[in-house]
């Protein structure tokens, strides 16, 4: 099997040799930048897999890298966590609305990163079973990972996707958020129920841009989660 490719994007050096050596133990492949300019030049060169943006960086935020690969075609579903000394909720919120994947804060223990890494990897290969889920005109496709609605592929990133691909395996459910963190980020993972909120209001949007009915099918459910209801589909 081919080892994932991992580019690490920190200014300290320190970090980069710490993660880089608990990288290669976990049979990864590690590439390294320093700033946000030398970073592109590895996302466009090396093809990564997965990359850890730190927050803060030379020549520029990695708030500012993360929006270019998010906007550009070939980058945008590549999967990103954020590392970040800041722990204010409005900075975590930002990351996650950009479109970042995950997010650590600094310091962190690299058995709890790379644990992160290979939850989200695995979030991000999906299931191959080479079929589809459709509800109405929105179509769901498992093995090459697209949504389509009304013809129309959707723009959405690979939690989001997950996400949908849950919620239309599991309709008319309600669920809380501790539970679709079980079930689409994984039970290994630590992650702020907070985070489960960044990424609805992301698949919303990206369904809301076709139409705005189908964003409906994810409701929220006071005092418990969310639910997809199907059955509850209005298209005029």
């Amino acid at each position: 099997m081919t080892a994932k490719k991992v580019l690490v994007v920190d200014d300290e050096l320190s970090i980069r040799e710490m993660l880089r050596l608990a990288l290669e133990i976990s049979d990864f492949e590690c590439v390294e930048a320093a700033d946000i300019h030398e970073a592109y030049r590895r996302v466009t060169d090396d093809q990564p897999d997965i990359v850890l943006l730190d927050w803060m960086l030379p020549g520029g935020s990695g708030i500012e890298l993360l929006r270019r690969l998010k906007k550009e075609e070939a980058t945008k579903t590549l999967p990103v966590i954020m590392l970040t000394a800041k722990t204010h909720e409005d900075n975590v919120i930002q990351g996650l609305e950009v479109g970042a994947d995950d997010y650590i804060t600094k310091p962190f223990a690299p058995k709890e990163l790379i644990a992160r890494m290979k939850a989200l990897l695995r979030r991000t290969a999906g299931e191959k079973s080479g079929s589809e889920l459709k509800v109405g005109d929105l179509v769901l496709e498992i093995d090459s990972r697209r949504v389509v609605l009304e013809d129309k592929r959707l723009e959405m990133g690979p939690t989001e996707f997950n996400l949908l691909h849950f919620f239309m395996s599991h309709p008319e459910r309600a669920y809380s958020r501790a539970q679709l963190l079980d079930q689409v980020w994984g039970t290994n993972v630590y992650v702020e129920e907070r985070t489960v909120d960044v990424h609805i209001r992301r698949l919303r949007k990206a369904l809301q841009a076709r139409n705005a009915a189908y964003a409906e099918l994810i409701q929220t459910v006071r005092g418990t989660g969310y639910r997809f209801s199907p059955r509850d589909l209005v298209v005029l």
